[in-house]
């Protein structure tokens, strides 16, 4: 999800250019040891030049929340940019996320808001130390044999995230975080299919080896079966996953919007013809305006119409 995931390999605008998100993302990547009330501010935007599928539901999220959410966002995509650029930065950055998470002494710009977020919401350290288990997979450029193996590794970069937001936005009990796990996974699953070729080309390969045996490599113009399988998978948790907005006790409406836009990329890919030429599946800017402006109009996830819940 985010997809980070949140953890999330979304640095491609809606027009295929390659584009670094908002500034104080790239200064969190670059300068560890930022500091000071006007990093803490940087933070707690949206930038608007942001073209992650993720930010147009972090913009709609409620103004009591947005600013807590947007720190986390910015904690884990840093986490993720660092190991998708190969950063010599990224191995002591997630130490220290993971050395925090154990209740160790430590400091580092993610650390640093993590504990002030952790001061206001019920972060769980499990599931933080489990987002940064995914980050290792990558950085090892591990291989998946399975589909269990994959389901693992998606629950890890991109569950992990969807329980984390249930933190923020809270949630009417236990189930409800549950499916937002589910929730981030399927977007995990989503992200792995977009990025099947960029992530190639980086020596990362997410389609499990007993999945490539069954239908072949993901070749273009030969996978369109390991595509279609992948997808139905997707769906499948999109809607076990999708309940899970109707549970949370804020940040409905901007939760459900961000299911749709990505969601739709499977619906992209199924457009392209299921990866007939190479390249990363984009949304068009035009769908990704209308299906915006129709969650605007349409009743509220929690019953209720338009709103910010």
């Amino acid at each position: 999800m985010m997809t980070v995931a949140m953890s999330d390999k979304q640095r491609l605008s809606e027009e295929g250019a390659r584009a670094r998100t908002g500034g104080e993302e790239r200064t969190a990547a670059a300068d560890g040891t930022a500091r000071g009330a006007g990093k803490t501010a940087r933070a707690e935007r949206i930038p608007s030049g942001d073209q992650s599928t993720f930010a147009p539901g972090l913009r709609a999220l409620p103004r009591a929340v947005r600013p807590d959410v947007a720190r986390l966002y910015t904690v884990l995509r840093t986490l993720d940019d660092l190991v998708d650029e190969d950063s010599p930065q990224a191995p002591a950055r997630l130490e220290a996320v993971e050395r925090w998470a154990r209740g160790h002494p430590t400091d580092s710009p993610e650390t640093r808001t993590l504990t002030e977020l952790a001061s206001r919401y019920p972060l769980d350290a499990e599931t933080l130390l489990e987002f940064c288990a995914g980050m290792r997979h990558d950085v090892a450029r591990a291989s998946i044999a399975d589909e269990q193996e994959l389901e693992r590794y998606c629950q890890r970069a991109g569950g992990s995230v969807g329980s984390m937001l249930a933190a923020l936005l809270g949630t009417s009990g236990p189930e409800g975080v549950t499916r937002m796990a589910t929730l981030g996974r399927a977007m995990q699953r989503t992200n792995i299919l977009r990025d099947i070729d960029e992530d190639a080309e980086h020596g990362r390969h997410y389609i499990a080896a007993a999945t490539i045996e069954r239908f072949g490599a993901p070749l273009p113009g030969k996978r369109a079966e390991l595509m279609r399988d992948q997808i139905e998978r997707a769906d499948a948790l999109y809607e076990q996953g999708l309940p899970a907005i109707g549970m949370l006790t804020t940040g409905r409406r901007a939760m459900a919007l961000s299911a749709a836009l990505y969601r739709e990329i499977l619906r992209q890919i199924e457009r392209d013809g299921y990866g007939r030429v190479p390249g990363r599946a984009i949304v068009p800017v035009w769908r990704r305006r209308v299906l915006i402006a129709e969650h605007r109009l349409r009743p509220h996830p929690g019953g209720r119409k338009m709103g910010r819940s």
